[in-house]
């Protein structure tokens, strides 16, 4: 008799974030949906990896007497190059597959192709501009408010995709990690996750200030519902999601984030 797999471990999903999610040397062992279920709630802790190494970049520089424009600069580089902009990439092939205004089967070949169109160009530029604009405000007011933003940014960016993998939103294409992780967690998983998140959000900006715990919850709560719109738009104009919706779902939520930690 063909022998049963065993479920997943913690250490299983933790390798599956970290290997799909981010470009440290991990190896994934398991691709099966119960390991990418784990994977996909696992997904902040990615985020938080990342969001540290942004946030410790940006401290180093500022430390060192660089003006926030360039610990800005530099925190914002960390995610994308410990992503190899894959979620930048995401973002632009998203943008030209929803500005391109065809239908979906169109579309989503418009958004396999290796070049990015004019929607997709013009989405980047201004999503790096707000990004790195509003760390810049942040870390003009201190060190300790820009790592914090670097970080919920982060967190935030990834913990959409714990949420957009939820049942019931199917993918696109029945090829590509879109399709390997879509459907994958039960909604009574994702929500404790995403209050957990925010909670820990929330406790963290409380090292920043006062008003910092309320900043960095609602920059949470605000990341969320902006990937909502952005995954509930694709869903009807691609039938589904694909790996690229994902991408845009996360620069989509870090961005967000970033300009509600930036405000007040």
């Amino acid at each position: 008799m063909p022998r049963t797999p065993s479920a997943p471990t913690l250490a299983d999903g933790l390798r599956f974030a970290f290997g799909t999610l981010t470009v440290l040397p991990v190896t994934v062992s398991r691709w099966d949906r119960d390991t990418a279920r784990r994977g996909m709630l696992c997904a902040p802790a990615a985020g938080l990896a990342v969001g540290l190494g942004a946030a410790l970049t940006g401290a180093v520089l500022s430390a060192a007497g660089a003006g926030p424009l360039l610990s800005a600069v530099a925190a914002a580089a960390v995610p994308a190059v410990l992503t190899r902009g894959l979620h930048l990439d995401g973002l632009a092939d998203t943008a030209d597959g929803l500005g391109s205004g065809k239908p979906a089967e169109d579309a989503l070949r418009i958004m396999k192709q290796s070049d990015i169109g004019p929607f997709g160009v013009i989405t980047l530029l201004f999503v790096l501009l707000a990004q790195v604009a509003a760390l810049a405000e942040a870390y003009g007011t201190s060190w300790a408010r820009g790592a914090l933003a670097a970080v919920v940014s982060a967190v935030a960016a990834r913990l959409v995709l714990t949420l957009a993998a939820r049942r019931g939103v199917p993918p696109a294409r029945p090829g590509g990690l879109g399709a390997a992780v879509a459907g994958t967690v039960p909604a009574r998983s994702a929500l404790p996750v995403a209050a957990a998140v925010a909670l820990a959000a929330a406790g963290a900006g409380m090292l920043a200030g006062p008003g910092g715990a309320v900043r960095a919850a609602a920059a949470v709560a605000a990341a969320c519902l902006a990937a909502e719109l952005l995954l509930r738009h694709c869903t009807r104009r691609f039938g589904g999601v694909t790996g690229d919706v994902f991408g845009g779902l996360a620069e989509t939520a870090a961005t967000t984030a970033l300009v509600v930690c930036a405000l007040g």
